[in-house]
């Protein structure tokens, strides 16, 4: 396919992805749950967090969190004791486990009491035309407060190598206008043209196929790459194109 024609094709794939029936098969489901801003944007990002593996069990296990969480996250993080974290114990999805998801709501605590929320952290410190610095300068603010040295690996960071699929998955959750009814736009203040793909397994073999992507691992200079092929097809909306790189991988079996 020359350029044209991969853009109408994948343009299409778009829209047949975009829509609400998409959410009935992924994670994102969990944070249409809420109306309230704070809960919208908190079960999205610890729902983000766990979000690798089986899907079924990553929307298992974020319905679960958000009970502990008593379906009002952003009041829990607020306003918890110290003895409404024991409940907390005995969660674990994968590697992410109760002490972990523990320190996440303390920090949730911190970003909310003393950082005005999540969204002026990723605003404060984003770039023209890429969030991979202030997914790294997040890092340092969500480890700000004492914690536990191997939660540091459930926040990712692009500046030493990682593509940050799921931080890039939340962010396009919060950003991307919500005209079809799947992601969010509550962020105002972060444009789509600033986002990256979230980079997988299934949207990177998918890029591969297409061309869009030569580099083999799925790492930060993989999705430096997939960025700069994504935005010639799209400079204003480039990760519209998550939708059908993910569908094709996932559904179709490109």
């Amino acid at each position: 396919m020359n350029k044209t024609e991969l853009k109408d094709f994948l343009d299409a794939k778009v829209l047949q992805y975009n829509h609400p029936k998409f959410i009935e098969s992924d994670p994102i489901q969990i944070p249409h749950q809420f109306s309230k801003k704070e809960d919208i944007e908190i079960s999205a990002f610890l729902t983000a967090t766990i979000a690798w593996g089986n899907r079924k069990s990553i929307i298992n296990n974020a319905n679960r969190l958000m009970t502990l969480l008593d379906f009002a996250p952003h009041d829990f993080v607020l306003n918890h004791k110290d003895t409404d974290l024991d409940k907390l114990s005995g969660f674990v999805h994968r590697t992410f486990n109760a002490n972990d998801l523990t320190y996440f709501i303390q920090s949730l605590k911190n970003i909310y009491t003393h950082h005005k929320g999540l969204e002026p952290i990723f605003k404060e410190n984003s770039s023209v035309n890429t969030m991979q610095p202030a997914i790294a300068a997040f890092k340092k603010v969500f480890f700000e407060i004492p914690h536990p040295q191997r939660t540091t690996k459930h926040v990712s960071d692009p500046l030493k190598g990682s593509a940050a699929k799921r931080i890039n998955m939340f962010l396009r959750w919060m950003v991307r206008d919500n005209s079809t009814g799947v992601d969010f736009g509550i962020w105002k203040s972060i444009d789509p043209s600033q986002l990256s793909c979230p980079l997988d397994v299934h949207s990177g073999n998918v890029a591969r196929k297409l061309k869009l992507l030569t580099r083999k691992q799925n790492d930060a200079k993989a999705l430096a790459e997939l960025d700069s092929s994504l935005r010639k097809l799209d400079p204003i909306d480039p990760v519209k194109y998550d939708f059908a790189l993910f569908g094709l991988g996932v559904f179709e079996k490109f």
